[in-house]
Formats: C-alpha cells, sequence, structure tokens
C-alpha cells in the first residue's frame, strides 16, 4: 500500500484524501494545528510546524512515506531536495514547490526565462525600495507578499496615500520566513480564469475546461465552469501553461490563473502546483473527474482516460459571520432544498469572519444559463452560515 505524507490539511487537502483512501492509500495528514479538515478522513495525523525543519524530518523519518504532497506554502520547501534524493516522490517535484511557493522565482521564470506575457512588476524588502517601484509601475496598482495564501496581505493601491498601509498589510501578510514584496501593474483585464492542467508520468499533459472565478482581496469567492473564452485565447493558455510546466518538471493538477482582456489578450497571473481553490467546483459534476481524482491519478502514475465537461455548473463560498472558538452551527436546509445542489462543509474547528467554512455547488445541463446558476449559488451559500458576501440587502 503506497503512503502519502500530506504537508496542510486544509479543505483542499481533504478532498485529495477522500480521492486517495478510496484508491486504498494509506495517508499521514500534517498541519500546525489539530483536527485540520484532512486529519478528520486521513489515517495517521502530526501536528507541527512545517517550517521546522528538523520537526519535518522526523516526521518523515518516522513515517517513510512513499509520496509527499505539499498542500501549502509554508513548508521548510528545501528539504525536499534531500527527500527526493531518498528515492522519495514529491509532488509535482520539489524544484516545483520551491519556484512556486515564492512569487519571486515563479514570475522570475515565466516572464524572464520562459518570456511569458505577466504584468510589469518590481520587488520590494524596504518602504523606500517600495515607494521608488511604486513610481515605475504608477496608478493603480496591485501588492502581494512574495510567500501568502488565500490572499494574506494583497491590496489594491489607488494612490500614493494608501502605499505606506499596503507596504505593512503586505509585510504583515507574509507566511514563512521571506519578508518581501511584489508590487504589479494593474492589469485592465475583462476577466480572471483558471486552467487546470495536468502533467502525466506517461501521459500527454491534459486540461480542463477553462474556469471563470471573481476573487475578493486576492482571495476566491465564487467560480463556474466552463468559462467561456475565444478559441485563440484558449489555445494560447493552454501552450502557456504546457510550457511553465514543462520547466517546473512533476507530476499533478495546476492550477494556472490568467487574466483576459477585452481583446482577447491572455496574460499569465500566477501557477499552484496542486488543486486549485477555484477548481472546487469540479465537485459539483463538472467534469467525468474531479480535480482532485485527476491530481490523485497524476501522483500515482494511473491513467486518465480523458477529461470530459459533464454539466456546467458553479461555486460559493461560505464564509463565517463570526469568530468562534468553536465548528459552527450549519443551516443545510434552504440549500438542499433545491434540485442539483451539492453543500461541502470543511469541518475548520473554529471560525473567524470571513473564513471560509464550506462552499455552495450548483450545476445544469452544458448550454444552460451559467449567470443564473452563479446566482443561484451565491444565495443559497448566503444561507448556510447568515454571511452575505456576494448579495446586496
Amino acid at each position: 500500500m503506497k503512503r502519502i505524507l500530506l504537508l496542510g490539511s486544509g479543505e483542499l487537502g481533504k478532498e485529495f484524501v477522500i480521492a486517495a483512501k478510496r484508491a486504498g492509500v494509506y495517508v499521514i495528514a500534517c498541519d500546525r494545528y489539530d483536527n485540520a479538515p484532512a486529519m478528520q478522513v486521513a489515517d495517521e495525523r502530526e501536528v507541527f510546524s512545517m517550517l521546522d525543519g528538523d520537526a519535518l524530518d522526523r516526521v518523515v523519518a518516522k513515517h517513510q512515506p512513499d509520496i509527499i504532497v505539499p498542500e501549502i506554502e509554508a513548508i521548510r520547501t528545501e528539504r525536499l531536495f534531500d527527500y527526493e534524493k531518498q528515492g522519495i516522490q514529491v509532488v509535482p517535484s520539489a524544484r516545483a514547490v520551491n519556484y512556486t511557493m515564492n512569487r519571486r522565482a515563479i514570475r522570475d521564470l515565466a516572464a524572464k526565462e520562459l518570456e511569458l506575457r505577466t504584468a510589469k512588476y518590481f520587488y520590494a524588502k524596504t518602504l523606500e525600495e517600495f515607494m521608488q517601484a511604486a513610481e515605475e509601475i504608477g496608478f493603480p496598482c496591485v501588492v502581494k507578499p512574495l510567500m501568502s495564501s488565500s490572499g494574506h496581505g494583497q491590496s489594491y493601491v489607488h494612490n500614493a496615500e494608501e502605499l505606506e498601509g499596503a507596504f505593512r498589510e503586505a509585510m504583515e501578510g507574509s507566511r514563512g520566513d521571506v519578508k518581501e514584496v511584489i508590487i504589479e501593474e494593474f492589469i485592465q483585464f475583462e476577466s480572471e480564469f483558471t486552467l487546470l492542467t495536468v502533467t502525466q508520468k506517461n501521459g500527454p499533459t491534459l486540461f480542463c475546461p477553462p474556469i471563470g472565478h471573481v476573487q475578493k482581496g486576492g482571495d476566491y469567492r465564487e467560480s463556474w465552469q466552463p468559462y467561456q473564452i475565444p478559441e485563440a485565447s484558449l489555445r494560447k493558455a493552454e501552450e502557456m501553461a504546457d510550457k511553465v510546466t514543462r520547466a517546473l518538471t512533476g507530476a499533478g493538477i495546476w492550477g494556472v490563473e490568467f487574466f483576459l482582456k477585452a481583446d482577447g489578450e491572455v496574460i499569465f497571473s500566477e501557477l499552484s502546483p496542486r488543486p486549485h481553490d477555484t477548481g472546487m467546483v469540479t465537485l459539483g459534476h463538472t467534469t467525468n473527474l474531479s480535480e482532485f481524482e485527476l491530481h490523485l491519478r497524476a501522483v500515482l502514475g494511473l491513467p486518465i482516460a480523458g477529461i470530459h465537461l459533464e454539466h456546467c455548473g458553479c461555486s460559493a463560498v461560505v464564509l463565517a459571520n463570526e469568530d468562534t472558538d468553536h465548528a459552527p452551527e450549519y443551516n443545510l436546509i434552504d440549500a438542499l432544498k433545491e434540485d442539483r445542489t451539492r453543500v461541502r462543509i470543511f469541518g475548520k474547528p473554529e471560525a473567524h469572519k470571513g473564513r471560509r467554512m464550506g462552499v455552495v455547488l450548483c450545476y445544469g445541463e452544458v448550454g444552460d444559463n451559467l449567470d443564473a446558476l452563479r446566482d443561484k449559488a451565491k444565495r443559497l451559500a448566503t444561507t448556510v452560515l447568515g454571511a452575505d458576501p456576494y448579495m446586496k440587502k
């Protein structure tokens, strides 16, 4: 029986563990706090800071995994090269994880080495460097920590008066020991989309139908599939995704994010070497295999006969409306009264206002009105905990 060590046990990791258990794989779930979502469905758990390299070494030595699957950014990623040398498979690869866990590495690879179209950008470690970069970039601009997740530390800056606060927020929102920010030009895009890309050990690179999404403060709020995009733009996105994932190496699913401009131009934004939060829409029967099942097959080297769009669908996140030191009470009745609706509660042991606690999934026949489905998913998401990130009252 294969043994997987999962580094990070959030909601994406939980769905991956469920897919792994259905395939008879043994999983040890790790996180910095106990009873994290993936731990609730795994065989074993380990609670420790994955930024502690010695603790990470001890856990790897204790469990002797065949495969290590990183699910979060806050990991002592340089140790992954040592594990690969020991014969442990790192997903997608130690190189890929090290590049993508830091925005500097992946952006320089994409823009400078691979010459992909990206937003203009600069890095800054000090407020003085940051101010100089803003002068070059102009306003509006976007500020992000080099290492973060779920939109922490990201902001949209309209003028010079907002710069100092944005710099401080980015530094405070940084994860790990990387204290540096990236400042980017704001792209006047028509929309954003994710192209889930599957690289295989013994097969061609595959692409899921594109996923449209809406973010707030850098964090995903809703997604829908398929996202309508001109054929030429889709081919360009696939070409860019194939190029960057080949350069990073390894097998697994990647969430490659793009901007689409009104003239059809596609601009590379970011990349995650694992299932993507916007891809949770695939849990609603949009594709024949969810992103988590695709990830598992790629990781294990199992065949993927094809990826097909079976339904159109939407996801909308359920947000906590207050801080609690315990799991909140969920109302599932209103949402489940509706046909072709699913609710997935993540199982987080405590809530913080605005924290993602679950997702509502609505689906229909291919060709159905996606705008109506999106409105339905957002409306129902507000009923689960009463938080209303979508609908105006």
